[in-house]
C-alpha cells in the first residue's frame, strides 16, 4: 500500500516539476500530471536500461523530469 502512495506522490512531483520547467502553459488536472510523472520515470528508465543485461538500474529524479519534459514536448508535437 505503501508503494502505491509513493509511487503516486513521486509521480505528481516529477510531474509537477515538469509542467513548472516546460515553457508556456500545459493544461492538464491533478491525474494526469501524476500520469505524466509516471510515464516520464518510466521513459527515462527505458532509456536507461538499453542494451543492458542484468538486474535494471533505476533513474534518478532527474532523468525521471527530463523524461516527463520529453513526453510534454512530444505530446504537444502530435497534437494532444
Amino acid at each position: 500500500m505503501f508503494r502505491i502512495l509513493g509511487t503516486l506522490m513521486s509521480g505528481l512531483f516529477i510531474g509537477l516539476v515538469a509542467r513548472w520547467l516546460y515553457p508556456g502553459f500545459v493544461p492538464m488536472g491533478v491525474g494526469m500530471t501524476i500520469l505524466l510523472g509516471m510515464g516520464g520515470s518510466l521513459f527515462a528508465e527505458m532509456v536507461a536500461n538499453r542494451g543492458v543485461y542484468g538486474p535494471p538500474r533505476p533513474a534518478g529524479c532527474l532523468a525521471s523530469v527530463v523524461g516527463a519534459l520529453a513526453l510534454i514536448f512530444i505530446g504537444r508535437h502530435l497534437g494532444w
